[in-house]
């Protein structure tokens, strides 16, 4: 109890961290690091090619860890205040609406960001330039294959890369590709 008082007598702060609330960096040189950053993490991943979470090696997974703790630090600076870490949150949050909002209705910037699908096999031909382009290799479009009951590249009509890294397959036996429509109404007989 007379700690107390001998505290409030002397007037010392509460908070014994005041670094935590005062940031070390102006706050728009946070929010230019980290626009900066986000651009440049982003244009290297669709330089590297397209792949599923689902189907990243383990590799993929300490690169991606790795590249998020390097790049921290170029986003706040010296800044290690919890009004920085919030406020590059905060940017990255905004930033990633805003081009998914643009991704949506400027087909162009669409192109640019995502991609687009690449044919992998035509008409039970390899399409090996393609699959070199897209760093696909033949055990991964085999196995894609072989999950949709294909056993053999002759037996594909189409494969193609999705822009989400996923691999669509169609078979020979399908014959021509239907569309939506015409596969509603062959299912459906309303």
């Amino acid at each position: 109890m007379l700690r107390l008082f001998r505290r409030a007598a002397r007037r010392e702060p509460l908070c014994y961290y005041p670094h935590v609330f005062d940031p070390g960096t102006d706050w728009y040189a946070i929010i230019i690091r980290t626009v900066v950053v986000y651009a440049a993490v982003l244009a290297g991943f669709r330089l590297t090619g397209k792949r599923q979470i689902g189907q990243m090696a383990p590799f993929d997974l300490v690169l991606i860890l790795l590249i998020a703790n390097a790049v921290q630090n170029a986003m706040v600076g010296p800044d290690t205040s919890l009004v920085g870490g919030l406020l590059a949150a905060a940017v990255l949050l905004a930033v990633n609406f805003g081009i998914a909002r643009i991704n949506e209705s400027v087909p162009i910037f669409r192109r640019a960001v995502e991609g687009s699908p690449a044919v992998l096999v035509s008409g039970g031909q390899l399409i090996e330039r393609a699959m070199r382009r897209e760093g696909v290799d033949l055990l991964e479009l085999e196995q894609a294959m072989r999950e949709h009951g294909i056993k053999s590249i002759e037996e594909c009509e189409l494969c193609v890369l999705e822009v989400d890294g996923s691999l669509s397959v169609v078979p020979k036996s399908q014959g021509t590709i239907k569309t939506r429509r015409r596969f509603r109404q062959t299912r459906d007989p309303n």
